[in-house]
Parts: C-alpha cells; sequence; structure tokens
C-alpha cells in the first residue's frame, strides 16, 4: 500500500505513531503533505484523521465527516422518507428496518439511514477505511453530547470491529436474521471520468475495486429477511447477473431490490 501516517500537530505524535503500527505502515513524524514527495499519500492525525495526497498541488483531504459538511446538509434538507434510499430499504411512517450495511465504505449511506431511524450496523473490511470510520463514529458520538438532534443518530449508528470478509461474515448468519442488507461494493472505474471528484482518486486508487463484489450477494439474500438492497452505477451490470426483482432508478445510480418478504403497511 504506497500510504505512510504522519502527526498533524506535536500533541497527535503518540496517537499516530501508534496508528501506523497499527496498520503496519511507515511513520513519518510531524510533518506537513505538501512537502512529502516519496509516499503518493499518507494519513494525516490530527482533530480528525484524513487521507491526504501529498504534493503542492494535491486535492483537498478525505474524512468520514457525521457531523457538519455534506452529510449534516442532507441530514437537514435532503428529501427525508422520500429519497430513493429510503425507498429501497422500505422506510416508512413507523417502520424503520435494522439494516447491515456490508460494504460501509466512508458510511455515507449507512449515516442517511440512521437519520432517518434506521439502526444501522457497519462492516468494514479495509483496515484503512475502517479507521476513517472509526475517527468519524468517535467525533459523532462526542458531538452528540452537545447536540440533541445527533444523540438519537449516534445511538442508531454502529461500527462493528474490522472484518476479514463480508462473503464469510454474511455466511455465517443465520438464515432470515437479518430484516435488510445493503450493498454498495467498489464498482471498478472503466474510465477516467469528470464525475469522480478529484479528492476521491486517492480513495479509489488505495481500496481499489471490490473484486469478489457477486460473491456477495447469495450470502446476503439468504441472511436478509425482508430485502436486500444493492447500489449500483446507472448502467452497471445487475450483481452477479441477478435481475432484481424491483429497480430505483437516477440520474447517475440505480438501488436494486431483491425482496423476500413484504414491509410492513
Amino acid at each position: 500500500m504506497p500510504l505512510a501516517v504522519i502527526a498533524a500537530e506535536p500533541s497527535y505524535s503518540e496517537q499516530a505513531e501508534a496508528l501506523a503500527a497499527q496498520l503496519q505502515l511507515p511513520f513519518l513524524g510531524l510533518v506537513d503533505e505538501k512537502y512529502i514527495d516519496d509516499q503518493p499519500y499518507v494519513l494525516s492525525c490530527g482533530e480528525r484523521l484524513q487521507l491526504c495526497a501529498t504534493g503542492r498541488k494535491a486535492p483537498g483531504p478525505i474524512a468520514v465527516d457525521f457531523v457538519s459538511g455534506a452529510a449534516a446538509h442532507r441530514r437537514k434538507y435532503g428529501g427525508g422518507k422520500g429519497q430513493q434510499i429510503a425507498k429501497a430499504v422500505g422506510v416508512r411512517s413507523g417502520f424503520y428496518p435494522r439494516v447491515v450495511d456490508a460494504t460501509a465504505g466512508l458510511g455515507r449511506d449507512a449515516f442517511v439511514l440512521a437519520s432517518l431511524g434506521c439502526e444501522v450496523r457497519m462492516l468494514e473490511r479495509n483496515p484503512l477505511v475502517h479507521a476513517l470510520l472509526a475517527d468519524g463514529v468517535r467525533r459523532l458520538q462526542e458531538a452528540a453530547e452537545r447536540d440533541i438532534e445527533l444523540a438519537p443518530i449516534a445511538e442508531r449508528l454502529v461500527l462493528e470491529p474490522r472484518i476479514e470478509s463480508a462473503v464469510e461474515w454474511l455466511e455465517a448468519q443465520p438464515a432470515e436474521s437479518i430484516p435488510v442488507i445493503y450493498l454498495d461494493p467498489m464498482f471498478p472505474s472503466r474510465e477516467k471520468s469528470a464525475r469522480v471528484k478529484k479528492d476521491m482518486v486517492a480513495f479509489h486508487e488505495i481500496v481499489g475495486a471490490d473484486e469478489d463484489a457477486d460473491a456477495l450477494l447469495a450470502p446476503a439474500y439468504a441472511a436478509c429477511y425482508y430485502r436486500t438492497v444493492v447500489k449500483r452505477p446507472r448502467l452497471a451490470p445487475d450483481l452477479a447477473g441477478a435481475k432484481p426483482n424491483l429497480r430505483f432508478e437516477g440520474k447517475s445510480g440505480r438501488f436494486d431490490l431483491y425482496t423476500r418478504h413484504g414491509v410492513p403497511g
């Protein structure tokens, strides 16, 4: 992995060094990422954990932020139960299914679902992404102590310990034991597109595509009670070649629903 860990400030040096040891990455000490030329990316440990491209012309950093910015704006003005993701998982007035997000990534969809009222368990196998998620959840919990609107959301959003394989985790679950399973595997980029924001290039390069994505569907469907929801790019093939029972399509993406039992209401 072309990655190292740095401390953003002297007070975070010990924490940064411990994280580097945990992730088995080089620790470069206290240094500004703009002046690093022998590592393309670094994890910067400060008030928040950030994935940064190095060099003077690097795009902005990536962090998991459930408290401010885009997440806060969507929580307040995103459309509530009228959003496609809400319809896809089956959210209705008085019904907020428990969801396992088996490919949590940066947790953006999981946070939306938790904001809508669902209890969400996030699974993530990539150690870097899990570290970013853990930092975001920590800061959400800290903010929830001061913000009564965030407090119930923080209670509903749970990050599980890092897993080695979502497929194996799903296979180990009892049949029909999880109300809704949500899958958003990283889709391989077939071309350099302007749709991929510059600050996400580092994330895609380091994490890569989920090459075993097709193997997720069968154990997910076996373990779900109501439905398995798969988020896909609009023109992407069906996961595992399996035609869904229902689709919700948008301009650039879609939700494929593999239903088992009808949701209440």
